[in-house]
This record gives structure tokens, sequence and C-alpha cells, in this order.
């Protein structure tokens, strides 16, 4: 297909900064802007910074160019009606972001996803699920979020949501998860979880860090309890994906975010317990790989959202160069 002429202004908002930047045809980003978000504050306090990461975007000479905006959001998002509800940002609460940012952007069309799903767009256009057609892309962080791409396309489900595999249960009797479900694959495999299930053992950092990248250091020294306590979260992930590629036939899985960094502490169970999940024919050769867009994925990933989802800037695609 061809290159769609112009640029899409992206947007990557989260609880503690907010993130923008012009995106081409390429997945270059031309223009950058960066404000932390007041989280703790207000919801208008909160707008006020995206507005200004929107302003000193347009005062760049390439804003003439730009043809909509796309926004990565951390959730829960509504993209049927453009609000956003994100966990760690109290103010906003069925906040209508997307009309407030259209309002301030000239009526430019604005396509709302939730992070996860942005993060997807950006891995299976120029990162680790380039060349796979049903991909499944993760982030395991504070959080445990994800996104799907089917046939070839984005899939972001009617509001945005679409493959939130970290609230998938892979435990029935499992601890109950701020949700209200219980035993989901946040509850057991995202970073605080990790280090939160390593100091029950009696796990003790060396210093004063008790994150889950302190228990993966502790883990590559070989502490038992560590290397248990990544064991099990790479368990949880395992029989979560197992199940996605069981509904979807997923071909890939790529996992990304602060706990993916742990490297082979995480990966070499994960690859381990998929083979135990991952058993009929049609899923075991499940890839398992790491992210590769890195902090930049939810800025490339709203403006290849944005892309798929509006019909004259043409679908979606994998390809390098497209978009």
């Amino acid at each position: 297909m061809d290159r769609p002429e112009g640029l899409i202004a992206a947007l990557d908002i989260g609880g503690t900064k907010i993130a923008g930047a012009l995106v081409d045809s390429c997945g270059a980003l031309l223009a950058r802007s960066l404000r932390p978000t007041p989280a703790s504050e207000g919801g208008e306090t909160v707008m006020a910074s995206v507005e200004q990461v929107l302003a000193e975007l347009a005062s760049s000479p390439r804003w003439p160019g730009v043809r909509a905006v796309g926004i990565g959001s951390a959730g829960p998002v509504d993209a049927s009606v453009g609000t956003v509800s994100p966990v760690n940002v109290p103010g906003w609460r069925d906040f209508p972001l997307v009309p407030r940012v259209a309002a301030v952007t000239g009526d430019l069309p604005v396509v709302l996803t939730g992070d996860g799903v942005a993060m997807t767009a950006a891995e299976h256009w120029l990162g680790a699920a380039r060349g796979f057609d049903n991909a499944l892309c993760m982030v395991v962080s504070t959080g445990v979020g994800g996104g799907l791409v089917l046939g070839g396309v984005l899939h972001a489900g009617p509001t945005g949501n679409a493959g939130h595999i970290g609230h998938i249960s892979v435990d029935l009797d499992g601890e109950q998860c701020p949700c209200g479900a219980r035993g989901c694959v946040e509850r057991i495999a995202s970073g605080p979880n990790i280090a939160r299930r390593a100091l029950s053992q009696g796990w003790r950092p060396e210093g004063d860090d008790v994150s889950a990248a302190a228990v993966a250091e502790s883990a590559r020294r070989g502490d038992p309890v560590a290397m248990a306590s990544f064991d099990r979260a790479a368990q949880a992930l395992a029989a979560g994906i197992a199940a996605t590629a069981a509904l979807t036939e997923i071909e890939v899985a790529v996992i990304g975010g602060g706990v993916a960094k742990a490297g082979d502490v995480l990966f070499e169970p994960l690859r381990k317990w998929l083979g135990t999940y991952a058993t009929l024919s049609f899923v075991r050769d499940i890839e398992v790989r790491p992210a590769l867009m890195g902090t930049d994925a939810g800025l490339v990933g709203a403006a290849a959202a944005a892309a798929q989802s509006l019909s004259h800037l043409g679908p979606f695609r994998a390809e390098a160069g497209s978009l």
C-alpha cells in the first residue's frame, strides 16, 4: 500500500508521565514533548498538562502536516465513548479525554486505545511481533496488560481494551485481585506481587531495594526464594499465554515492561512452563520473545493504532515504512 501522507500526533499517558510526539509513516518521532503527570491533582490539572504537551507539539513547524491524534492511555479506557479512568490517576474517572483533545487540536480525528494495545501496535509494526499475523503482546510491570493482533490487524475491541491478559484467572482459588476476581495473572506475575511473594517467603534484599528488579538480581545469584518467586510468575504468564493461544491461535507472545528486563530469570522458566500448558497441537509452536520497542512503544503504537482506525489513512500493516 502507499504510505499515507502527513503525520500523526501521538500521546502516551500514564501515572508518571505524559509524553507526546509527531510520528511519521516510517515510525520516526520528529518532535517530542514530555511532562510529569500530576496524578495526585484534580482532573483539570492533569488535562492542563496534556494541553501543554499538545501545545508544544503544535509549535513545531511540522504540525500543519498532522492528520490525526492517537492516544495510548493507562486504563481502564472506553474508546466507544472516548473516556479514560486510569487507576493511577484518581482525578480522571470517566474523563472525556477524546472530546477534550479534539477541542484543542482543531477537531482533528482522535483515536483512543489502552496502553497495552498501543504497545502491541508498535511491536507488530516495527518490533518483535513484526511479520506475524497473530500475536499477543504484553506489558509486565506494576500491572500486567496486553493486546492482540489477529489476522494481521490490531484487535483493540469496542472499548480499546481487548487482550488484557492480566485479568485472566489462572488460579481459581487464588488470592483476590483488586479487580474483584481471584487468581488473576496480574495478581501473581506483576512486579510488586513478585516482590511481595518473595518477601513473604523469607527473601531479604541486600539493601533497601525491595523491587522485582532486586528479586531478579538475587535470583541471578542463585537465591532459591527469589528464583521460586519468578518461577511462580512465569507459570502464571505461561498459563495465560497458553489460554490465549488456545482461543485465538496466536503464533508469538511478546513480553515487555520492567519485569521482562529480568531476562533469562523470567524467560527460561516461562518457556519451560509454556511447554507444560501449551500442549494442543495448534499451540505447541508458539514463540516467546522479549519486546524490542522500549520506552517509545506507547507513542509509536498510539500512532499506528490511529492509522489503522481511520480508514482514510489506510489499514495498519506490519511492514516497516507503512502505517
